[in-house]
């Protein structure tokens, strides 16, 4: 089984590409001594905490799997206060100078009442900025080591009961649609195609951190996993790695990511 409850021990070691996103979110979202700021989508809080020292405001972390929270608090509760819960469930009216959401827009079941949410929790003037992957090809590394389970004669009639549980768009202008309805003001949004060359076996680590709580989660099939199917499918998507290598034997990984910075009016 996976997904984020029992990802979260490991996510702070694993999730480096979320990490090395969440540089660049922050640099955009430019706290300040002042900001009282929300980390949607929280994570293991090590995020929230590189927050908290760019602020002396109220720092919160919001995450729905209480997995992670655990780990928040039990690392960082001291100087953040976490809570588990949803985008499409907060209730924070006029409370934040900046929202930061890193790696989680995805996941969003519904994106425009999440947004919504967010513009009532932004105080005037108050900015959100988000980092998600893009585009329904968003990893094509990704897509093609998934790609083999409908092929596998193990693994292809139950993954033909797999329902993705992400929403991926196709334009930066996609995205920017979901902030303007609502009633904020887009600085900027781009898709940016991001590379990097690592070993199989961290190819393989990257997709566990967050891909394989939508592949490998129970939760998104419509039929109850057979025996042994989670453990067929690691191998079999952990085997695609490998057959990706170049001629240097690393694996070269694309990302399509959005970058989204919006103001309330």
């Amino acid at each position: 089984m996976s997904n984020f409850t029992t990802i979260a021990p490991k996510y702070q070691q694993t999730a480096t590409l979320q990490k090395s996103a969440s540089e660049h979110l922050l640099d955009m979202l430019a706290i300040s001594r002042t900001d009282d700021v929300l980390d949607l989508g929280c994570g293991t809080g090590h995020i929230t905490q590189a927050i908290r020292l760019q602020t002396d405001g109220f720092v919160v972390g919001i995450d729905p799997s209480e997995g992670m929270i655990v780990e928040a608090r039990c690392n960082f509760g001291q100087n953040v206060a976490f809570h588990v819960g949803s985008a499409e469930g907060l209730n924070m009216p006029g409370q934040f100078d900046a929202i930061f959401c890193n790696s989680a827009f995805q996941w969003f079941r519904q994106p425009s009442l999440a947004v919504s949410n967010c513009h009532a929790a932004l105080r005037t003037g108050g900015r959100i900025a988000v980092q998600a992957p893009a585009r329904s090809n968003y990893c094509p590394n990704f897509v093609r080591a998934t790609e083999s389970l409908k092929h596998d004669c193990h693994t292809q009639q139950t993954f033909a009961h797999f329902h993705a549980p992400w929403f991926f768009l196709e334009t930066a202008q996609d995205y920017s649609n979901i902030f303007t309805t609502v009633g904020l003001r887009v600085l900027m949004s781009e898709i940016e195609d991001i590379t990097q060359h690592c070993s199989p076996a961290k190819a393989f680590e990257i997709f566990e951190s967050g891909a394989a709580a939508g592949y490998l989660n129970p939760d998104c099939y419509d039929i109850d996993l057979p025996s042994g199917y989670i453990s067929i499918a690691r191998e079999l998507i952990a085997r695609s790695f490998h057959a990706q290598v170049e001629s240097d034997g690393q694996v070269e990984l694309t990302f399509s990511r959005i970058y989204l910075l919006a103001r309330k009016p």
